[in-house]
């Protein structure tokens, strides 16, 4: 993980009491004071990417439909041709989203949705199942790369896993998957840098597992070790709980929705404070090649079902990290192996093709369309495609760099090559980090008789969201977590017992999303 100096951002996000003359600046020092270390590893940077796989093949040129090329489109795929006046038209744009993603359309008028329009990779693999290594890899089409782009991102941030982890400064997954398998996404050089979560079900069957009590008897003995063994089987298995049990109010996703079941565990855990910067969820089905349309009303089908379901998954999704305080933090992103076919066939679908757009989607995406639409002719046969404007590397990179704040050297390492990145925030997002933003005009965090015998109070401001206040002792080791619980805005008080507290000089470090603050403690 990257080490961040401490005194380079001191005079912002510390508030130092008059017993730091007693400390000595040295407890400050990175490399000096392993409570500098712990305090840098706090604020480094607690920003999410949630990948949304759509498996099977997505036909972009129903997603995102060119309307400037609709004669020719219509000329090329009469079976599966979207009527124009259903279509949602995006303002100032050449471009309408299918009737079936309301809630997109929503988001980009919102400013939360940009489209990156033909996106693909050179010399295209119509396979399933080698086009999927090859997105999960970022690998070229005749390379062959067993590990995937985020998993070489995290042995750089975790160069010792799995050695030693968890641990304190890293007790959280590195990257969670919801699924059945292990992908090759999360796959590092050495080993899988991801934990996998079964599906929804086996999620919430592992938070009632643990609430649940057995009975005083043999029997119960063994029911609670049978359960016991099944925790130990997911390493990560207790944090995840215990970040579950935080959050207990989150907004409403839609019903029998797989894809927002999903999201609603991974928005959970976010706004229950793990520390996982990457989440992998998928919904398949994409492969539409039949039965994509309803002959009778090409806006309904199978195809128009699944959109819809990924539309309206990812807008609760959004609503609830708005709900919960947590959407600054979070930046999605859809992907599928490919396009399909500009042609439609004879079975009402369409066949394997090459680029089609993708979805990003946050509070700090640039929003808007990127590219421009893709060019039909006027006579198109089976073999023709869809011409790639932009790699999928390239929206890798930009993330990579944007949003996780790497070098461009760092990327290129990462990406196995230089790619052209494209402005996917809206905003330098790596000029403002946990360790320099500030609330304007307001104290963050003191506390309350300093030095204290047997108790303190804590007072600090809240933006409204999940607030943790920790307290550690000078080694960097934490000794207790007060608090980690959503508060509304304003101003509040926090009593915290000290009683059993060795004394001595401690450090109280407030986390609120981007913001951070730290206050030394004297113990009598």
């Amino acid at each position: 993980m990257k080490r961040r100096s401490f005194l380079s951002t001191a005079a912002k996000s510390v508030l130092i009491p008059t017993a730091m003359s007693r400390m000595g600046m040295s407890a400050l020092v990175p490399g000096v004071s392993p409570l500098a270390h712990a305090m840098s590893m706090l604020g480094d940077t607690d920003k999410v990417l949630v990948l949304v796989y759509l498996n099977g093949g997505n036909d972009g040129l129903n997603t995102v439909v060119p309307l400037d090329q609709l004669s020719n489109l219509s000329a090329a795929r009469p079976d599966v041709i979207l009527p124009e006046n259903r279509l949602l038209r995006l303002d100032g744009t050449a471009v309408g989203l299918h009737p079936s993603l309301g809630a997109f359309k929503d988001l980009y008028d919102e400013g939360r949705l940009q489209i990156i329009q033909n996106v693909g990779y050179p010399e295209p693999d119509f396979s399933h199942f080698r086009s999927t290594d090859i997105w999960m890899s970022g690998s070229d089409s005749d390379q062959i790369v067993t590990n995937g782009w985020t998993g070489r991102y995290l042995d750089r941030e975790y160069p010792d896993y799995p050695i030693d982890y968890p641990n304190e400064n890293a007790p959280d997954p590195l990257a969670i998957e919801i699924g059945y398998g292990q992908s090759l996404l999360f796959q590092g050089p050495v080993g899988n840098m991801g934990m996998v979560i079964r599906d929804p079900e086996y999620f919430y069957e592992l938070i009632e597992n643990e609430e649940s009590t057995v009975p005083d008897t043999p029997a119960g003995d063994r029911l609670a070790h049978v359960r016991l063994m099944a925790r130990q089987s997911q390493q990560y298995g207790a944090v995840v709980v215990e970040a579950a049990e935080r959050v207990t109010n989150q907004r409403d996703y839609p019903a029998e929705n797989y894809l927002a079941e999903q999201l609603k565990v991974v928005s959970r855990l976010i706004a229950g404070g793990l520390q996982t910067r990457l989440y992998l969820v998928s919904y398949g089905g994409f492969d539409t090649h039949d039965s994509q349309v309803e002959p009778g009303d090409h806006t309904q089908g199978t195809h128009a079902y699944l959109l819809e379901q990924v539309s309206e998954a990812i807008g609760a999704f959004m609503q609830d990290l708005d709900h919960l305080g947590t959407a600054d933090r979070v930046m999605g992103m859809t992907f599928s192996e490919f396009g399909r076919r500009i042609n439609s066939n004879a079975s009402v679908g369409t066949d394997h093709g090459t680029a089609a757009p993708m979805f990003l989607f946050g509070n700090h995406v640039a929003g808007g369309v990127i590219g421009n639409n893709p060019v039909i002719p006027s006579s198109v046969s089976y073999d023709d495609n869809l011409e790639m404007e932009y790699d999928f590397r390239s929206v890798y990179s930009s993330i990579f760099e944007q949003w996780f704040c790497l070098s461009p050297q760092q990327v290129s390492d990462l990406m196995l090559g230089s790619y052209d990145t494209l402005a996917v925030t809206s905003s330098d997002q790596c000029g403002v980090t946990s360790t320099t933003r500030t609330f304007a005009d307001k104290p963050q965090l003191s506390l309350a008789p300093n030095p204290a015998v047997q108790s303190t109070t804590i007072r600090f401001s809240s933006t409204g969201g999940v607030v943790e206040i920790s307290l550690f002792d000078l080694a960097g080791k934490l000794i207790k977590t007060f608090t980690k619980a959503h508060y509304p805005e304003g101003d509040h008080t926090l009593s915290v017992s000290l009683s059993g507290l060795p004394s001595g000089q401690y450090a109280v470090i407030w986390r609120q999303e981007r913001f951070r603050a730290n206050a030394f403690l004297i113990k009598h």
